[in-house]
């Protein structure tokens, strides 16, 4: 009889040659062919991970996900890392670990502000909202499409406890003049990094990763993000005591440390009093937060292990795409804006942005791409508050709070676009790409778009 672990690799074995044959197969790119912005890029390791989870079947977080856990805060040189099921929940749970009582008079409370943007995705704006705290608009500069930095002291009110942005699509935000207005301030600085794994800025003279920099940090694993999970997200602190909020908030809002399938770590399981509750109440099923269920499953943090091991070389190619999109398209200033890498910076690109300098262009030039196969995106919301999702909010009333006309928000509402810089572009592609938007400027030169 074959022994468990005999039985298990003969099936990885069977995974491997699966994979090679059916997955790995490479097509020539041929001018037309449809060109993703993004997608997975991996090989057998991943399946083999992915399949062995699934033969212990253990459903729900465990090993893989401790593993997973411990190797992305040495990735990120950071000390706690918390897996969950996307980068949406990652961002919930940021904010609130910054709404614990626990946190005493930095608590956020609803009613207070929240510095950010208009300019990006919704969920590093929906936490706050949905809390019932203030999110406070400020303007974007150009061409790194990252908040105005000069903008911060106007932002600021006598109930602003945090400030909460993205690394726009890569490209780090001022990190410096932000953290230093949030120590002068006695602020909470989160940094979605959902769109800018790898990134690198230098602070006071050494290099660190985004995400690393505020108080907590966000990841994504979505398929078309730096590495994928499927679905999956990640909170990183040095903090220990927004370690633990963040831990109750994700695991249902309890009081106890222990991982899934233990019992008893603190030894003093029936013993302590808490709350109102009777002395000795199980301290399993004491809830010091009202939380959620955001935890990864133990598939998930499977193919997250093998992708992790790629990770820099996948931020290499997205910098070597951006520079070689960068060099093709050089020669259209007079059309358009190129996008330029914050000072101090090293980003890892998701994608590469595109402002055209005539309004009339964005949408011809998208739909003239799109014809020819290559996808395209928009700074996602663009201006936030003028999608539906804001009919029923009011600024009058104090739902939210816009510094400005937010001038350059809205030139990328209706000037900008972007395309992508994946790890799955060949030079190929990227020649295509550009050689397409070289052919839309100079149809228009010639009277015909």
């Amino acid at each position: 009889m074959i022994d468990k672990q005999a039985s298990k690799d003969k099936i990885l074995d069977l995974v491997k040659e699966y994979v090679k044959e059916y997955h790995l197969t490479e097509t020539e790119f041929h001018e037309g062919d449809r060109i993703s912005y993004a997608g997975r890029v991996y090989d057998e390791e991943e399946v083999c991970n992915l399949v062995d989870s699934a033969l212990d079947f253990w459903l729900t977080s465990g090993e893989y996900c401790q593993k997973f856990e411990k190797e992305f805060a040495k990735y990120l040189n950071v000390k706690y890392c918390s897996l969950v099921n996307s980068g949406s929940s990652a961002n919930l749970l940021a904010f609130m670990a910054l709404t614990s009582p626990l946190l005493k008079d930095r608590q956020i409370k609803r009613g207070d502000e929240v510095i950010t943007v208009a300019a990006g995705f919704p969920t590093t704006v929906s936490p706050i909202i949905n809390y019932g705290a203030v999110p406070v608009f400020v303007d974007i500069a150009l061409p790194t499409y990252n908040l105005n930095v000069e903008l911060l002291e106007q932002a600021l009110s006598s109930k602003t406890k945090a400030v909460m942005l993205a690394h726009t699509l890569g490209n780090p935000f001022d990190l410096k003049e932000v953290k230093l207005f949030c120590e002068k301030h006695n602020l909470w600085l989160i940094e979605d990094n959902c769109d800018a794994l790898g990134s690198i800025y230098s602070y006071d003279g050494i290099e660190k990763k985004t995400g690393t920099i505020g108080d907590i940090g966000t990841s994504s694993f979505y398929p078309p993000h730096h590495i994928t999970m499927g679905e999956g997200g990640a909170v990183v602190t040095d903090n220990p005591l927004l370690y633990k909020i963040i831990n109750s908030f994700r695991d249902w809002g309890r009081d106890c440390v222990c991982n899934s399938g233990q019992d008893n770590l603190c030894k003093n399981r029936f013993k302590k009093q808490y709350g109102k509750l009777p002395q000795g109440y199980d301290h399993k099923y004491v809830y010091s937060h009202f939380g959620y269920n955001l935890k990864a499953t133990e598939m998930q943090a499977a193919i997250g292990v093998a992708q992790l091991k790629k990770i820099e070389s996948f931020v290499e190619m997205r910098r070597a795409n951006f520079d070689y999109l960068n060099s093709k398209l050089s020669d259209l200033q007079s059309e358009i804006i190129l996008p330029i890498a914050t000072e101090n910076s090293k980003p890892s690109w998701f994608g590469y942005l595109i402002t055209v300098k005539d309004i009339e262009d964005r949408n011809k030039l998208v739909k003239f791409l799109e014809e020819r196969n290559i996808q395209t995106r928009m700074l996602f919301a663009s201006n936030m508050i003028l999608h539906p999702c804001f009919t029923q909010m009011s600024e009058t009333e104090g739902e939210y709070r816009v510094i400005g006309d937010l001038a350059n928000t809205n030139m990328v509402l209706y000037n900008s676009f972007w395309i992508g810089v994946s790890p799955k572009m060949t030079n190929e592609m990227l020649d295509y790409m550009a050689e397409s938007i070289h052919i839309f400027f100079q149809n228009k030169k010639d009277g015909e778009m």
